[in-house]
């Protein structure tokens, strides 16, 4: 693996594609998930890997997204290495402890960027203003360049308002889902004014259900 670069590091090197998948391996279409409280659950800064748990149904929407053609991309900030809470090799192994169970039940992503930094981390070498934290666009354009992707046809689902600014600002859309912190994010969004998402869902599951949908609406030409 590279070092650590100022765009963020790759924690999850490209899944080979298997059996269906490798029809659809040049789409220009992918769902951008947010990590804890979206995939997973937030278990704030545990520094046990056993402590992150994927959402149960977490490994049936990804199997639906792989299926229906989208790359899966996870982008996450991981403050707490930039805060000393833990180290990038603990964010590596909660990646690849993931990647083994959506394996283990015929699921699987693309690939994961994190972003390790904060602006008021206490670890000299993490602390920067950068070009990869969410809302910023760093890591996001790496993606599209090396998947080739057209954010236009890209939906971004997270559950705090950092993850619809960043769909918004590269023209593709965003979902906000519940779980995690989207309740509160989605109350303080109305109390506000803050641009809405595009659509908001009780969990992953339902906004792939959503995505899915609006899919197959676009493809025949009709307008959401």
């Amino acid at each position: 693996m590279n070092a650590r670069v100022e765009e963020g590091e790759r924690g999850i090197e490209h899944a080979p594609l298997r059996g269906d998948d490798a029809g659809r391996s040049e789409s220009a279409r992918a769902v951008f998930l947010d990590r804890d409280g979206t995939l997973s659950e937030d278990v704030g800064y545990a520094r046990d890997v056993t402590a992150y748990r994927l959402f149960p149904w977490a490994i049936p929407a990804l199997r639906a997204l792989r299926q229906a053609g989208y790359r899966v991309i996870v982008i996450t900030n991981q403050s707490g290495v930039a805060r000393g809470y833990f180290t990038e090799e603990l964010v590596r192994q909660v990646h690849h402890r993931f990647e083994n169970e959506l394996r283990r039940y015929g699921a699987q992503w693309d690939a994961v960027y994190y972003c390790p930094h904060h602006p008021e981390g206490v670890v000299a070498a993490y602390r920067r203003v950068c070009s990869c934290r969410k809302p910023a666009t760093g890591l996001v354009e790496r993606a599209q360049r090396e998947f080739a992707l057209d954010l236009r046809q890209c939906v971004f689902v997270g559950d705090k308002y950092s993850d619809i600014q960043l769909a918004h600002r590269v023209g593709a859309r965003g979902v906000l889902v519940l779980t995690g912190h989207g309740r509160e994010e989605w109350a303080r969004s109305q109390r506000e004014g803050w641009p809405p998402p595009n659509h908001v869902a009780e969990n992953l599951w339902e906004a792939v259900r959503w995505i899915l949908h609006y899919g197959s609406e676009a493809e025949r030409g009709a307008t959401l």
